[in-house]
Parts: C-alpha cells; sequence; structure tokens
C-alpha cells in the first residue's frame, strides 16, 4: 500500500548536500529540556573525561615512564632525553673533577694524573662528554694510575649504553604510534536515516584515504544515553547497535547500516525529536583494524549527536565504474542527498502498518511535513510522501 501526498522543492535548489557547510535549524529547548552541550566522545575520537582526585595521581605516571614518555608530546620528550644527556655529563663530569682534586691533579700537572689534561671542572666535564658520546679527539684520556677513575669510566659507559637503547626504543615507539595512522581513516560528518529494502535504516561512512587497504577490519557501534537522577547524579547506559555487516575490508568507502526494527533502541526515534532536541543520547562508533603496512591493530573512533543526525538523506554515490579500475571520488564523501522519506519512528510506522493491514483508516498522521532551509536560501523543502 503506498500513501502519496507531496513532495514540494524549489527548481533552483540542489538536492545535493554538502554536510560540512550545510545547516540545518532545530528548535531551542525548553529550559527544564535544556540540551546536554558536553559530548562523551569528541569527533576526532579522543574521549572529552578528565579525571580527578585519583589515588597516587603522580605515582601512576612514574611507575610506566616508557608510556608516560611515548605518549607525551615530541617537544616534552626532546627535553627529557635531553635533560638525561646533560645530567648525566654533568654528574660525572663532577665525579672526575673530584677525583683530580683528591688526586692533586688540579692546577699544576702531576707527574701521575690519574686523567690526562683534566687540570679544571670544564677539563673534567669534556672529559665526560668524550667518553660518553664516544668521540675520542686523543687529547684527554684515562691512565692507569686511579682504580676509582677506572670504574667511573666503566659505570659510565654501561649508563650511555642503557639511556641510548632507552631514548631509541622510545622514538621508534612514538613514530609507530596508532594516533597518526588513525587520522587517515575518518567517518563521515553526520549520519543519515533513510530507506532500505523497505525499512528504516541509520548509516553512516567509514573510509581509508591512503592508497593501502586496511585487512581484517570490524566496525562496531553503540548508544550511549545520558539520564539524570533525582539525586542529581548522571547515569550512562551503553546499548551496542545490530550492525548488517560487521567485518569489512575497507577497499574503498563502505557505508555502516542498522536497521531501525523492534530490538533497536532507536525503535521510537522520530525526526520530531530530532529537530526539538527532545532526545539526549550519543551514538559511539568505531573501526578496528589491522594496516597491511606494518601489521598493527588500529581504531579510530567518533561519535554522533542528534544533531548530526540527518532524517530523509542518502549519501551519495562515491563509485565509478572504469575500463581498467574502480574510481571513487572521496569529494563525495561528506556529501548527501535529499530522499522520500516517512517522517515518522519506526515505532509509529509499525503501527500505521498494522492499521492498515486490518483495513482501518490510517487518518491524516501518515502523511506529516517538517520543513527544514538551509543557511544559503530560505525556501523551505517540505518532504510529504511515505510508503507503507
Amino acid at each position: 500500500m503506498v500513501l502519496t501526498c507531496a513532495i514540494e522543492m524549489s527548481p533552483e535548489r540542489d538536492s545535493i548536500i554538502n554536510t560540512q557547510e550545510t545547516f540545518v535549524p532545530r528548535a531551542r529547548a525548553s529550559k527544564g529540556k535544556a540540551a546536554r552541550e558536553q559530548r562523551y566522545m569528541l569527533k576526532d575520537g579522543h574521549c572529552n573525561v578528565v579525571f580527578q582526585q585519583t589515588s597516587g595521581e603522580w605515582g601512576h605516571y612514574v611507575m610506566d615512564i616508557y608510556t608516560t614518555l611515548v605518549e607525551s608530546r615530541w617537544r616534552v620528550m626532546f627535553l627529557v632525553f635531553s635533560l638525561a644527556y646533560i645530567v648525566s655529563w654533568l654528574t660525572f663530569g663532577l665525579l672526575y673533577w673530584l677525583i683530580a682534586h683528591v688526586h692533586g691533579d688540579l692546577g699544576l700537572p702531576n707527574e701521575a694524573p690519574c686523567m690526562a689534561h683534566v687540570h679544571s671542572f670544564t677539563g673534567a666535564f669534556l672529559f665526560s662528554v668524550e667518553t660518553q658520546a664516544t668521540i675520542g679527539y686523543g687529547f684527554r684520556g684515562m691512565l692507569e694510575n686511579c682504580m676509582v677513575a677506572i670504574v667511573v669510566v666503566t659505570v659510565q659507559d654501561v649508563l650511555s649504553c642503557f639511556i641510548d637503547t632507552a631514548i631509541i626504543g622510545m622514538v621508534i615507539a612514538k613514530m609507530a604510534c596508532a594516533r597518526k595512522r588513525a587520522r587517515t581513516v575518518g567517518f563521515s560528518k553526520c549520519a543519515v536515516v533513510s530507506l532500505q529494502n523497505g525499512a528504516l535504516c541509520l548509516q553512516w561512512r567509514v573510509g581509508d584515504f591512503r592508497g593501502n587497504h586496511i585487512l581484517e577490519g570490524e566496525v562496531q557501534g553503540q548508544l550511549v544515553r545520558h539520564r539524570w537522577l533525582l539525586t542529581g547524579e548522571v547515569s550512562l547506559s551503553h546499548q551496542d547497535l545490530k550492525l548488517q555487516c560487521r567485518s569489512i575490508a575497507l577497499a574503498m568507502p563502505t557505508t555502516v547500516v542498522h536497521e531501525i526494527d523492534r530490538d533497536s533502541p532507536l525503535y521510537g526515534l522520530s525526526p520530531r525529536a530530532l529537530a526539538e532536541e527532545e532526545e539526549d543520547f550519543e551514538l559511539v562508533v568505531s573501526f578496528t583494524y589491522t594496516d597491511d603496512s606494518v601489521g598493527m591493530l588500529r581504531q579510530t573512533r567518533a561519535s554522533y549527536t542528534p544533531a548530526d543526525i540527518r532524517w530523509g538523506q542518502s549519501f551519495q554515490d562515491m563509485l565509478r565504474l572504469g575500463k581498467k579500475h574502480y574510481h571513487t571520488d572521496f569529494a563525495l564523501f561528506h556529501q548527501t542527498t535529499w530522499v522520500p522519506v516517512p517522517m515518522m519512528s519506526a515505532q509509529e510506522r509499525d503501527r500505521a502498518r498494522g492499521l492498515a493491514d486490518s483495513g482501518e483508516s490510517v487518518g491524516p498522521a501518515v502523511c506529516r511535513k517538517v520543513k527544514m532551509s538551509q543557511r544559503e536560501r530560505s525556501d523551505p523543502v517540505i518532504l510529504e510522501e511515505a510508503w507503507f
């Protein structure tokens, strides 16, 4: 049974929408239902969570100093590494100066010095740098007159090996960090709700902006709801979304589909609730994959709020078939187009279906008008078509 009302669109309006520039006005919520401003997860995948008053706050970072330095910024890492070398040079330079001072090598040259040509703190510091960096200018050197100085030189050589090994390992680990690679795998700026095989479906896109392929990719979607308790506390509930296909090989951008059926937590979601900001949830999506270049496991995350969900839109087709290859136009990755969609929730649609099957009159509740305007134009677009 098909009920058709009308689709009124301006002839000058382009049906293709750039979601990076499109502005969809929304009704302001009342003061009692003020919209939540904080996001559980930012668009770049970072969790908007700050830990406060944790037990042994600094102790956790000091005990795992390797991970702390790898996760720090490059300028912090370079500062720590420079200080490690400078402190070790100064420490052993001071020890060499003390040895020379006790042995009487400072000032006038001694007949049997511990270290050749070390007569001041500057000379002791330069000898420490040459020893640890294995420069070997051939001017200053260790003699066999002082066993203590020989032991200090041996300790410095061993310690310099540990410092070099730690620095090289941390730099390699930071350069191979998955965060930079995860930025080349992205999600669409918005999610859309459209019809697919006669059912309302929530869809979003994921794509790899680099040429190499991704192995064993798995996509997930989780709905996070925020509830305010009577005690003033905030309660978070997590519900997994059932996706049509979780495992994908991301050779080209893929559209992830979640069918809004009776088992879906979005079964009662309607375009009116999205427009008036009555819904208070956040859709957290992630894509976990293995990079074929280095064979490392990586993950990219993003989130969608009700303001990021476009009802009655569908993603533009990016794939073109050439003579020898498939061509993908990434300029259309974030672009959507208007499509006729029932302006009601899946629950209301199933209820209307039941009334239609029973022979009762569906009534005017089937056709709804939702006026949406873009920032560039003021002429409204009225979608008034529904299928059952």
